[in-house]
């Protein structure tokens, strides 16, 4: 019998073993630092914005567990070629399902709803959410690393 579970599993784990847009991106204008003190997941996003504010390309690098290697490389591809207006809606759907009770916007999220599971163990929402908040630090041009704390 087919089980929805399990091919959200799936998509974790091949994002996991093999993330998308995983890499330095030159040239950048914006870049930012991440990091997760509860589990050490470390990370550095690069971000490619035109004059119209769209994110042309959009790459990340770092180490982390397998929640945070996926939920980046989930991101960078929903994020490539959007507006910044785009990015502030896909946050706040994500972190409202990370965190919320209610069902995910799996039309606004497409595949990031794979990562709906995170809010039934609560230490695991920082390292799915650490990626989105290293963004939005990377678009104000923050000094400090983004922190999920």
């Amino acid at each position: 019998m087919f089980n929805l579970g399990d091919l959200y599993q799936q998509l974790i784990i091949d994002h996991t073993k093999n993330p998308r847009n995983f890499g330095k991106l030159e040239p950048c204008n914006h870049d930012a630092e991440g990091y997760n003190p509860l589990c050490g997941d470390q990370l550095h996003v690069y971000l490619q914005v035109n004059d119209e504010q769209m994110i042309e390309d959009i790459t990340f690098e770092g180490q982390g567990c397998s929640i945070s290697t996926a939920s980046a490389s989930l991101m960078t591809e929903a994020l490539k070629g959007k507006s910044l207006s785009t990015f502030q809606a896909l946050f706040d759907a994500f972190h409202a399902m990370a965190t919320g009770d209610d069902k995910p916007n799996e039309e606004v999220l497409g595949k990031l709803a794979v990562l709906a599971g995170v809010k039934e163990f609560p230490s695991r929402i920082k390292c799915a959410t650490l990626c989105w908040h290293t963004v939005k630090s990377a678009m104000e041009d923050a000094t400090q690393p983004a922190r999920t704390e």
